[in-house]
This record gives C-alpha cells, sequence and structure tokens, in this order.
C-alpha cells in the first residue's frame, strides 16, 4: 500500500537524521546501560543479586536476571576451555587458529585463538558466534559483551589489529540487528565507538591505569571490575561516583561476596 505524503516525508527525514549521525536504525534501537545503580561480573555462576545491582553480567549459559540490565558474556576471539570438542567437529577446527600445526594457546587460560586472518574465516566465525549472540536476545539479555579482542597479541604475530577490528565489526553489526547493545573488553587504546560498540567492560582498569581511556571513548558506558582491594579503592576514587565499580575473585565464584564502591 503506498504511504501518504507526509508519511513518506517522515520516514525520509528520520532516515535522514539517522544516517547524518552516522547511527543505524538497528543500533538506534539499542539500550543503554542505566545510570546510577551497581554492578555484578557472575562468570563464575549464578548468585543473588542484591537490590542496588542493576546491572549483571553472566555467561551466555546462564540466566538472565528479571528486572535487571543483562550483560551476556560471549568469548568472541577465542574458544571456551569446556568448548575444545565443539570446535574439532564440522570443519570448524580449520577455525582455529594453528602455529605448524598445532593450536595457538593463551597460557593465561588454556583457550585457542580464533582465526580471523581472512575474510572469508571471518565470515564463518561471524555465523557461528552470531548465533551465540542472538541466543543471548532470546533468553532475556539486554546486551553482550565479546571478550578477547585483543587475541592477536597472543597469536605469535600471525594476526592483526586490524583483524580484529574488522571481526569486531560483524559481531557488533549481528548484535544490533538482534537489538543488543554491544561491549568492548580489552584493547583500552582503541576507541571502539569508531567500531560499533556502545560501551565497554573493563577487569583490572585501575590496576593498567586504563580506566581513564575507557571513559574518554564512552563516557558513563564502562562497567570496572577489580580484583585487588587496592585498585578497586583507587578506582572507586576516582570513578565510583559516576560508574559502576565492583571488587571481584579471580574465579568469579559465587560464593565470594563482592564490595560496591
Amino acid at each position: 500500500m503506498p504511504r501518504p505524503p507526509l508519511l513518506l516525508a517522515v520516514s525520509l527525514a528520520v532516515l535522514l537524521t539517522l544516517g547524518l549521525a552516522g547511527v543505524s536504525p538497528a543500533r538506534a534501537a539499542v539500550e543503554p546501560l542505566p545510570s546510577g545503580t551497581d554492578a555484578d561480573y557472575q562468570l563464575g555462576g549464578e548468585d543473588a543479586v542484591p537490590a542496588h545491582v542493576g546491572i549483571v553480567a553472566r555467561d551466555r549459559s546462564a540466566r538472565a536476571v528479571r528486572g535487571r540490565y543483562n550483560i551476556c558474556y560471549v568469548n568472541g576471539f577465542q574458544t571456551q576451555p569446556n568448548q575444545k570438542r565443539f570446535w574439532k567437529r564440522h570443519g570448524r577446527w580449520s577455525l582455529v587458529l594453528k602455529n605448524n600445526g598445532r593450536a595457538v594457546v593463551d597460557e593465561n587460560w588454556g583457550e585457542w585463538l580464533l582465526d580471523i586472518g581472512t575474510p572469508a574465516k571471518r565470515e564463518r566465525l561471524a555465523t557461528i558466534v552470531g548465533r551465540w549472540i542472538s541466543g543471548c536476545r532470546r533468553d532475556g539479555f539486554q546486551a553482550v559483551e565479546l571478550d578477547n579482542l585483543d587475541s592477536y597479541t597472543r597469536s605469535k604475530k600471525q594476526l592483526r589489529r586490524v583483524d580484529a577490528v574488522a571481526f569486531s565489526r560483524l559481531l557488533v553489526r549481528r548484535a544490533h540487528r538482534a537489538g543488543l547493545a554491544v561491549g568492548q573488553k580489552n584493547l583500552a587504546d582503541l576507541d571502539g565507538t569508531r567500531v560499533g560498540f556502545d560501551f565497554a567492560v573493563t577487569e583490572s582498569c585501575a590496576q593498567f591505569d586504563e580506566c581513564g581511556a575507557y571513559v574518554r571513548h564512552f563516557g558513563d558506558q564502562v562497567v570496572m571490575i577489580e580484583y585487588r582491594r587496592r585498585d578497586f579503592v583507587k578506582a572507586c576514587r576516582e570513578f565510583g561516583a559516576t560508574h559502576p565499580v565492583v571488587l571481584r575473585d579471580l574465579d568469579l565464584s559465587p560464593s565470594y561476596t563482592p564490595t560496591y564502591c
């Protein structure tokens, strides 16, 4: 059915405004981080959520918390340690980065690096990770964080920063199409807003003097997790009035009691 002239003019004006602002209609629809609330980082398992905590990050296999802003953790650039069988099946093994025929490993976490070194492999990987992102939306999450953006620094020089940025764009596009806000994880010197990220999730940014960089790029859309009390105190002193800061244990155990600013 043809649109009335006035409605068509309004629609064109809205599209033009979005184009001039550099924002896609899908991205414009995502929900930003709420302000004036605390955040918890529950990747090690589900725990009760205090009333003052309005932002909760959980693994994509966990449940979203009704009535809170939920961030879905997705390891976008490396494999989870318990998913190695998945990556060895049905042709996916070719998407794991190799060095002399052996998977390149992030030694700190025992995770294999994904091979994002070519456009074709990035597209195949984006299809796989994109299904996980869509699953986050179906499960009630409002946002997704994509971990290990800096995996190329552990690739024995086989991957480059431009590969990571190109893959990020694919994942951000898929998340925005699903109606999810997207969080940058790692690479404080990268202005992720230029890639399309909506917010940042930082671990130990006070310890490494990186909090300010994320805040310059994302303003108040930054969640800060610290693992040492002295770093937590520093982050609270400098950013606690404007940003959610939480002190957690490295294991992110459900039995641990977080501390908030």
